[in-house]
Protein backbone atom coordinates (compact mmCIF):
# COMPACT_ATOMS: atom_id res chain seq x y z
CA UNK A 1 0.00 0.00 0.00
CA UNK A 2 1.37 3.52 -0.92
CA UNK A 3 0.71 5.35 2.52
CA UNK A 4 3.00 8.07 2.22
CA UNK A 5 3.91 10.89 0.24
CA UNK A 6 7.53 10.08 0.72
CA UNK A 7 6.68 6.39 -0.70
CA UNK A 8 8.59 6.04 -3.76
CA UNK A 9 8.24 3.38 -7.30
CA UNK A 10 11.62 1.57 -7.94
CA UNK A 11 12.34 2.24 -11.78
CA UNK A 12 14.05 -0.30 -13.85
CA UNK A 13 17.42 1.48 -13.40
CA UNK A 14 16.44 1.08 -9.16
CA UNK A 15 16.19 4.51 -8.95
CA UNK A 16 13.95 5.45 -6.45
CA UNK A 17 10.90 7.73 -8.08
CA UNK A 18 8.25 9.08 -5.71
CA UNK A 19 4.72 8.12 -6.74
CA UNK A 20 3.58 11.91 -6.35
CA UNK A 21 4.57 14.97 -7.40
CA UNK A 22 3.54 18.29 -8.79
CA UNK A 23 3.19 19.43 -11.87
CA UNK A 24 3.41 22.58 -13.45
CA UNK A 25 2.09 22.66 -16.86
CA UNK A 26 0.88 26.06 -17.34
CA UNK A 27 1.91 27.47 -14.42
CA UNK A 28 3.17 30.94 -15.10
CA UNK A 29 6.87 31.95 -15.50
CA UNK A 30 8.29 33.41 -12.01
CA UNK A 31 5.93 34.28 -8.77
CA UNK A 32 3.28 31.93 -10.06
CA UNK A 33 5.17 29.16 -10.05
CA UNK A 34 7.83 29.94 -7.17
CA UNK A 35 5.27 30.11 -4.95
CA UNK A 36 3.52 26.77 -5.60
CA UNK A 37 6.44 24.76 -6.21
CA UNK A 38 7.51 26.48 -2.27
CA UNK A 39 4.37 25.58 -1.06
CA UNK A 40 4.57 21.86 -2.48
CA UNK A 41 7.99 21.33 -1.16
CA UNK A 42 6.42 22.75 2.47
CA UNK A 43 4.04 20.44 2.22
CA UNK A 44 6.30 17.30 1.50
CA UNK A 45 5.98 16.95 -1.74
CA UNK A 46 9.43 15.28 -3.40
CA UNK A 47 8.55 16.01 -6.74
CA UNK A 48 8.18 17.92 -8.90
CA UNK A 49 7.83 18.18 -13.18
CA UNK A 50 8.63 20.54 -15.59
CA UNK A 51 9.49 20.62 -19.44
CA UNK A 52 10.73 23.25 -21.74
CA UNK A 53 7.51 23.90 -23.48
CA UNK A 54 5.80 25.03 -19.84
CA UNK A 55 8.37 28.10 -19.65
CA UNK A 56 8.82 27.88 -16.45
CA UNK A 57 12.15 25.91 -15.32
CA UNK A 58 13.92 29.00 -14.25
CA UNK A 59 11.25 29.39 -11.34
CA UNK A 60 11.09 25.89 -10.81
CA UNK A 61 15.03 25.96 -10.28
CA UNK A 62 14.62 28.70 -8.06
CA UNK A 63 12.05 27.60 -5.32
CA UNK A 64 13.70 24.21 -5.35
CA UNK A 65 17.30 25.91 -4.77
CA UNK A 66 15.74 28.58 -2.33
CA UNK A 67 13.93 25.42 -0.33
CA UNK A 68 16.53 24.92 1.97
CA UNK A 69 15.88 21.20 1.06
CA UNK A 70 18.75 18.83 0.18
CA UNK A 71 19.14 18.54 -3.59
CA UNK A 72 18.96 14.83 -3.22
CA UNK A 73 15.28 15.30 -1.98
CA UNK A 74 13.28 16.75 -4.77
CA UNK A 75 13.03 14.50 -7.93
CA UNK A 76 13.13 17.08 -10.65
CA UNK A 77 11.80 15.48 -14.05
CA UNK A 78 11.84 17.87 -17.47
CA UNK A 79 11.33 17.11 -21.13
CA UNK A 80 13.01 17.83 -24.54
CA UNK A 81 10.29 19.04 -27.35
CA UNK A 82 9.42 18.30 -30.47
CA UNK A 83 11.70 20.74 -32.43
CA UNK A 84 14.88 20.28 -30.31
CA UNK A 85 14.48 16.44 -31.18
CA UNK A 86 17.21 14.43 -33.02
CA UNK A 87 20.67 13.68 -31.40
CA UNK A 88 22.80 16.80 -31.26
CA UNK A 89 19.54 19.09 -30.81
CA UNK A 90 18.32 17.26 -28.16
CA UNK A 91 22.13 17.15 -26.35
CA UNK A 92 21.84 20.55 -26.70
CA UNK A 93 18.42 21.02 -25.39
CA UNK A 94 19.49 19.22 -22.15
CA UNK A 95 22.34 21.59 -21.22
CA UNK A 96 19.92 24.37 -21.72
CA UNK A 97 17.48 23.08 -19.68
CA UNK A 98 19.37 22.06 -17.07
CA UNK A 99 20.71 25.71 -17.13
CA UNK A 100 17.68 27.22 -16.38
CA UNK A 101 17.09 25.15 -14.27
CA UNK A 102 20.14 25.90 -11.94
CA UNK A 103 20.53 22.41 -11.16
CA UNK A 104 23.83 19.47 -11.70
CA UNK A 105 21.96 16.84 -13.10
CA UNK A 106 18.36 16.40 -13.73
CA UNK A 107 16.63 12.84 -12.28
CA UNK A 108 14.19 12.59 -15.14
CA UNK A 109 14.82 13.39 -18.80
CA UNK A 110 11.87 12.62 -20.91
CA UNK A 111 11.06 12.85 -24.95
CA UNK A 112 7.64 15.09 -24.59
CA UNK A 113 5.82 13.43 -27.86
CA UNK A 114 6.77 11.19 -29.90
CA UNK A 115 6.87 13.43 -32.97
CA UNK A 116 6.92 12.42 -36.58
CA UNK A 117 10.38 10.57 -37.00
CA UNK A 118 13.13 11.75 -34.48
CA UNK A 119 12.34 10.06 -31.34
CA UNK A 120 14.92 7.26 -31.95
CA UNK A 121 17.58 9.43 -32.56
CA UNK A 122 16.36 11.42 -29.86
CA UNK A 123 16.00 8.25 -27.28
CA UNK A 124 20.28 7.86 -28.12
CA UNK A 125 21.03 11.27 -27.00
CA UNK A 126 19.28 10.26 -23.91
CA UNK A 127 20.90 7.32 -23.17
CA UNK A 128 24.49 9.33 -23.70
CA UNK A 129 23.21 11.64 -21.43
CA UNK A 130 22.30 8.82 -18.84
CA UNK A 131 25.20 6.85 -19.73
CA UNK A 132 27.53 9.96 -18.74
CA UNK A 133 25.92 10.85 -15.31
CA UNK A 134 23.96 14.31 -16.30
CA UNK A 135 20.59 12.93 -15.53
CA UNK A 136 19.63 9.60 -13.23
CA UNK A 137 16.85 8.47 -15.51
CA UNK A 138 15.05 8.54 -18.66
CA UNK A 139 11.77 7.79 -20.45
CA UNK A 140 9.33 9.29 -22.89
CA UNK A 141 5.94 10.94 -22.52
CA UNK A 142 2.91 10.21 -24.68
CA UNK A 143 4.36 7.39 -26.53
CA UNK A 144 1.75 4.52 -27.67
CA UNK A 145 2.24 0.93 -26.95
CA UNK A 146 3.86 1.24 -31.06
CA UNK A 147 6.11 3.64 -30.10
CA UNK A 148 7.71 2.01 -27.30
CA UNK A 149 8.14 -1.38 -29.20
CA UNK A 150 10.08 0.54 -31.75
CA UNK A 151 12.18 1.89 -29.50
CA UNK A 152 12.64 -1.56 -27.41
CA UNK A 153 13.49 -2.97 -31.08
CA UNK A 154 17.38 -1.68 -30.51
CA UNK A 155 17.35 0.26 -27.37
CA UNK A 156 20.75 0.29 -24.80
CA UNK A 157 18.05 0.82 -21.81
CA UNK A 158 14.43 0.39 -21.80
CA UNK A 159 12.96 3.38 -20.91
CA UNK A 160 12.25 3.61 -17.01
CA UNK A 161 9.09 5.86 -16.91
CA UNK A 162 5.89 6.51 -20.11
CA UNK A 163 4.15 9.46 -18.85
CA UNK A 164 0.67 9.89 -20.58
CA UNK A 165 -2.89 11.59 -20.36
CA UNK A 166 -4.44 8.77 -17.92
CA UNK A 167 -8.09 9.43 -16.10
CA UNK A 168 -11.17 7.54 -15.62
CA UNK A 169 -12.57 8.58 -19.09
CA UNK A 170 -9.47 7.55 -20.39
CA UNK A 171 -7.73 4.41 -18.63
CA UNK A 172 -5.34 2.87 -21.41
CA UNK A 173 -5.55 -0.62 -20.15
CA UNK A 174 -3.71 -2.23 -22.64
CA UNK A 175 -0.75 0.43 -22.62
CA UNK A 176 -0.95 0.08 -19.18
CA UNK A 177 -0.47 -3.56 -19.03
CA UNK A 178 2.20 -3.23 -21.65
CA UNK A 179 4.30 -0.67 -19.74
CA UNK A 180 4.11 -3.38 -16.65
CA UNK A 181 5.35 -5.97 -18.67
CA UNK A 182 8.57 -4.38 -19.96
CA UNK A 183 8.80 -2.42 -16.36
CA UNK A 184 8.21 0.84 -17.87
CA UNK A 185 6.70 2.69 -15.13
CA UNK A 186 3.98 4.39 -16.09
CA UNK A 187 3.05 8.39 -14.98
CA UNK A 188 -0.43 10.50 -15.21
CA UNK A 189 -0.75 13.70 -16.52
CA UNK A 190 -4.45 15.35 -16.80
CA UNK A 191 -5.14 13.00 -14.28
CA UNK A 192 -8.23 14.95 -13.16
CA UNK A 193 -9.14 15.19 -16.54
CA UNK A 194 -8.92 18.82 -16.36
CA UNK A 195 -11.91 19.04 -13.72
CA UNK A 196 -14.39 17.80 -16.17
CA UNK A 197 -14.95 14.16 -13.54
CA UNK A 198 -15.67 15.95 -10.11
CA UNK A 199 -19.39 16.09 -10.56
CA UNK A 200 -19.46 12.45 -11.77
CA UNK A 201 -22.28 10.48 -9.49
CA UNK A 202 -20.00 7.39 -9.23
CA UNK A 203 -16.93 9.08 -8.05
CA UNK A 204 -18.80 11.43 -5.58
CA UNK A 205 -20.76 8.49 -4.34
CA UNK A 206 -17.21 7.20 -3.46
CA UNK A 207 -15.79 10.30 -2.13
CA UNK A 208 -19.01 10.71 0.20
CA UNK A 209 -18.12 7.07 1.52
CA UNK A 210 -14.33 7.47 2.31
CA UNK A 211 -15.10 11.33 4.32
CA UNK A 212 -13.00 12.53 0.76
CA UNK A 213 -13.30 14.74 -2.48
CA UNK A 214 -13.45 13.40 -5.72
CA UNK A 215 -10.20 14.82 -7.12
CA UNK A 216 -8.68 12.88 -3.87
CA UNK A 217 -10.86 9.38 -4.92
CA UNK A 218 -9.30 10.18 -8.50
CA UNK A 219 -5.81 10.80 -7.49
CA UNK A 220 -5.95 7.75 -5.10
CA UNK A 221 -7.34 5.64 -7.95
CA UNK A 222 -4.44 6.19 -10.50
CA UNK A 223 -1.89 4.75 -7.23
CA UNK A 224 -3.75 1.99 -6.44
CA UNK A 225 -3.14 1.60 -9.88
CA UNK A 226 0.11 1.46 -9.91
CA UNK A 227 0.36 4.55 -12.11
CA UNK A 228 2.58 7.26 -10.40
CA UNK A 229 0.75 11.07 -11.01
CA UNK A 230 1.28 14.43 -11.19
CA UNK A 231 -1.69 16.99 -10.22
CA UNK A 232 -1.13 20.50 -11.05
CA UNK A 233 -2.09 23.60 -9.33
CA UNK A 234 -0.63 26.88 -8.11
CA UNK A 235 -3.07 26.95 -5.01
CA UNK A 236 -1.58 25.84 -2.04
CA UNK A 237 -5.05 25.17 -0.44
CA UNK A 238 -5.15 22.74 -4.09
CA UNK A 239 -1.77 21.62 -4.09
CA UNK A 240 -2.16 20.43 -0.15
CA UNK A 241 -6.04 18.42 -0.78
CA UNK A 242 -4.79 16.91 -4.05
CA UNK A 243 -1.75 15.64 -1.80
CA UNK A 244 -4.46 14.14 1.11
CA UNK A 245 -4.90 10.47 -0.20
CA UNK A 246 -2.44 8.52 2.09
CA UNK A 247 -4.79 7.39 4.93
CA UNK A 248 -7.07 5.59 2.50
CA UNK A 249 -7.28 3.15 -0.65
CA UNK A 250 -10.37 2.20 -2.77
CA UNK A 251 -11.92 -1.64 -2.92
CA UNK A 252 -11.38 -3.17 -5.26
CA UNK A 253 -15.46 -2.74 -6.36
CA UNK A 254 -14.86 0.85 -6.22
CA UNK A 255 -11.79 0.49 -8.36
CA UNK A 256 -13.79 -1.57 -11.11
CA UNK A 257 -16.42 1.18 -10.79
CA UNK A 258 -14.31 4.03 -11.63
CA UNK A 259 -12.84 1.94 -14.44
CA UNK A 260 -16.24 1.36 -15.57
CA UNK A 261 -15.85 5.03 -16.38
CA UNK A 262 -13.56 5.08 -19.53
CA UNK A 263 -14.92 5.90 -22.83
CA UNK A 264 -11.42 6.54 -24.16
CA UNK A 265 -11.87 10.06 -24.55
CA UNK A 266 -9.18 12.14 -24.77
CA UNK A 267 -8.20 16.03 -23.46
CA UNK A 268 -4.90 16.50 -25.02
CA UNK A 269 -3.85 15.45 -29.03
CA UNK A 270 -3.64 11.70 -29.96
CA UNK A 271 -0.07 11.12 -30.05
CA UNK A 272 -0.35 9.15 -33.87
CA UNK A 273 -1.77 12.53 -34.24
CA UNK A 274 0.55 15.05 -33.30
CA UNK A 275 3.37 14.11 -35.91
CA UNK A 276 5.59 17.71 -35.98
Amino acid sequence: MISSINDCTILNNNVAMPWFGLGVYKTEAGTEVENAVRAAIELGYKSVDTAKLYNNEEGVGKAIRDSGVEREDIFVTTKVWNTDQGFDNTLRAFEASRKRLGLDYIDLYLIHWPGKSLYKETWKALEKLYKDGHVRAIGVSNFNTHHLADILQDCEFVPMVNQVEYHPRLTQVDLLAYCKEHHIQMEAWSPLMRGRLLDNETIQNIAHAHGKTPTQVILRWDLDHGVVTIPKSARADRIKENADIFDFTLSAQEIQAIDALNTNERTGPDPDELTF
